[in-house]
């Protein structure tokens, strides 16, 4: 997996997508190739040994991981979740920091993506614990499952 990292008017995110890379002994860093947001593919050149690591789970990039922490998610916690452009584009796994949880009825939990401008419309999502799926729209994308991140070593540094 390659990991970019966003910053700017829309806060700090580690972004972790499946990439094609190839060594370069020349200058001990990597080349990635990735398609992060449509078919065309992008080629990063200078990748650092730090902003690469291996798949966090065995869910292909295109299928939904399924969540088995839901209930267990505590404000505060590291979670990694899926999200796409699109139902065309793979999956990201992107890391959120200290996201804040509140457990409503019926079942539900309303992620709140503490990077993100209050009220912006990805600033938080609503996911139901017993039967998780997909959700979204084609204007803001979809969210996917969800990975609780357990220990300091999976709590990637940003690049």
């Amino acid at each position: 997996m390659f990991c970019t990292c966003c910053h700017g008017h829309l806060g700090s995110m580690l972004s972790c997508y499946d990439a094609e890379v190839s060594y370069d002994c020349r200058t001990d860093t990597f080349l990635a190739r990735y398609p992060p947001h449509g078919r065309r593919t992008v080629v990063i050149e200078g990748v650092e040994w730090d902003r690469l690591r291996p798949p966090p789970m065995d869910t292909p990039a295109y299928d939904l991981h399924i969540c088995n922490c839901l209930n267990d998610l505590q404000p505060c916690d590291h979670i990694e979740i899926q999200w796409r452009r699109n139902k065309e584009f793979p999956y990201a796994d992107d890391q959120v920091d200290c996201a804040n949880f509140i457990f409503g009825l019926l079942d539900t939990v309303v992620v709140q993506f503490n990077q993100y401008t209050p009220g912006s419309r990805w600033s938080r999502a609503i996911l139901n614990r017993k039967d998780h799926r997909e959700e979204g729209c084609d204007t803001g994308g979809f969210y996917g499952g969800i990975r609780k991140l357990k220990s300091k070593d999976e709590v990637q540094r940003r690049p």
